[in-house]
């Protein structure tokens, strides 16, 4: 288990997680890509207690994701970075983003989620995740 450093745009919120295997899950889903502004998601999953915040606050919203079940996200009040998200439909589970993470620039793709939703042009980079819409 490697602990990774992460922090906002604008650095005012900074947070620290443990990963045991470090790559990125992208997620094609409607709401991340309006999140990000982008045609997917960098993200890992975690147990709520391996991810600390460690230096400012954030701010939450929450919307109701696919499952019918709550997505809050979480993020900086300044430069609206999101360094995470809970679905509650995962329990004590959160959602990080690993692009906001030092040192993921050289990780892989393990696994591609809401394939059905990828953009027409965008090539596929990895295997969809069993059990998730493709």
């Amino acid at each position: 288990m490697t602990t990774y450093n992460g922090h906002c745009h604008c650095g005012q919120t900074e947070w620290t997680v443990k990963i045991q295997d470090p790559a990125h899950v992208l997620c094609h889903c409607d709401a991340c890509k309006l999140l990000s502004g982008g045609e997917s998601t960098l993200n890992t999953i975690v147990p709520k207690d391996d991810l600390k915040i460690t230096k400012g606050d954030l701010k939450t919203y929450t919307y109701q994701g696919d499952s019918g079940n709550p997505v809050h996200c979480y993020y900086c009040s300044n430069c609206t970075s999101s360094p995470y998200h809970h679905q509650t439909v995962l329990g004590d589970k959160y959602v990080v983003r690993t692009g906001l993470l030092e040192g993921s620039k050289d990780w892989k793709v393990a696994l591609e989620i809401f394939g059905k939703d990828r953009l027409t042009w965008q090539p596929e980079v990895a295997q969809t995740m069993p059990g998730a819409p493709s």
